[in-house]
């Protein structure tokens, strides 16, 4: 049914969309490179309460004809009704978060091998999808060597390169310009807040972890953030909305970036979590903002303490956990170098890196 600025079009299952006409002009498959896929119609060269001449639907298909003398467009119905206006592209790497308590325990953490990984497209994607909704995973079975962790790590992607490096080794050192690599405590958190984009994915290969202590943390910032939002919406609305000034500065380098602690997507679920006490810089807000962001602030840190939301593991020789460092924390407890050797080699992939592949690996197996 044509009206005066869409058409509405009624498939046989019952499905309904209305197609607005300077929206058809606009997607056109003319007007996208053969090729690249990217639009080459320019926008500015129609009006915006463009009308057609006619359009006819046959069996399988919408033809447009335009008063400006173009070709006539040509739609497939099966195709306008799976991008219709209003319903965005399907995307397989969407996958909702599985939000998890300490009652997932370490047993309850995704485990896949690492020969699987690297043969297998179908294990990959499988890995990746867990560890996305999961928001962690490990992967065992890891060769006794530095480059086994990265070559998982490049399976996805490539990698992110920081002030740390392409790649990092977690070991106490004498002389350290981060809480890392020193034997101490490591609070939870998440990595390089300080950072414009702060790293996506977190992969730590365990190389040796014979030391008294040293037993991972994590917690589910997501489960965290959507009990509080549910316990206390100020404090949520406070910490989703109030930005933190992170830095890290050393001989080299002052980085420094303004954060919420929450991050909302489109849909007003939780997706980011930008937590990091040791990098947080001086709070500057206005002292009348102090006391409602404090009392936020603290609430949300005392939560993360809470053994109902933590879990614990300690990683052995020839394992690698897996983190999304924009959603879980992570954290250390601290351990005696004197009584054996730690030592993790580190790099992260970028949740775009990541993303990207499992779109990839799902077309091919599909």
């Amino acid at each position: 049914m044509a009206g005066a600025e869409s058409l509405e079009i009624r498939w046989s299952d019952g499905t309904e969309g209305e197609i607005p006409y300077i929206w058809l002009r606009d997607t056109d498959p003319s007007g996208f490179h053969p090729h690249t896929g990217e639009r080459t119609f320019d926008l500015t060269k129609v009006p915006l309460d463009i009308v057609p001449h006619d359009t006819e639907v046959t069996s399988d298909a919408l033809l447009v004809t335009w008063n400006d003398g173009e070709t006539p467009s040509r739609f497939g119905l099966d195709w306008i009704k799976a991008h219709r206006p209003g319903r965005p592209r399907h995307d397989p790497a969407d996958l909702f978060p599985v939000a998890w308590r300490a009652d997932l325990s370490g047993a309850g953490v995704p485990r896949h091998d690492a020969r699987g990984l690297l043969a297998s497209d179908a294990a990959l994607a499988d890995w990746q999808r867990d560890t996305k909704r999961y928001g962690i995973s490990i992967v065992t079975g890891l060769a006794d060597s530095t480059e086994a962790g990265t070559q998982v790590a490049r399976r996805v992607g490539r990698l992110r390169e920081t002030n740390f490096g392409l790649t990092f080794e977690v070991v106490s050192t004498p002389d350290p310009n981060n809480l890392a690599y020193t034997s101490d405590a490591l609070p939870l958190h998440t990595d390089l807040t300080n950072q414009e984009l702060p790293p996506g994915y977190q992969f730590l290969h365990c190389l040796a972890n014979e030391a008294e202590g040293g037993g991972s943390t994590f917690c589910d910032g997501v489960a965290v953030a959507e009990y509080l939002r549910a316990r206390d919406n100020e404090a949520f609305d406070v910490l989703s909305t109030v930005t933190v000034p992170f830095r890290f500065q050393d001989g080299g380098t002052d980085i420094r970036a303004r954060k919420t602690v929450i991050t909302l997507d489109t849909r007003g679920g939780v997706s980011e979590i930008c937590f990091n006490a040791h990098l947080a810089d001086i709070l500057d807000l206005e002292p009348t903002r102090l006391k409602s962001f404090y009392r936020a602030y603290r609430l949300f840190m005392e939560m993360t303490r809470d053994p109902a939301y933590g879990i614990a593991l300690k990683l052995s020789g020839g394992e690698m956990v897996i983190i999304d460092n924009r959603r879980l924390l992570h954290g250390r407890e601290a351990f005696d170098p004197s009584t054996g050797f730690r030592h993790l080699h580190g790099c992260y992939v970028d949740r775009g890196e990541w993303d990207s592949r499992l779109r990839v690996l799902e077309n091919s197996l599909n």
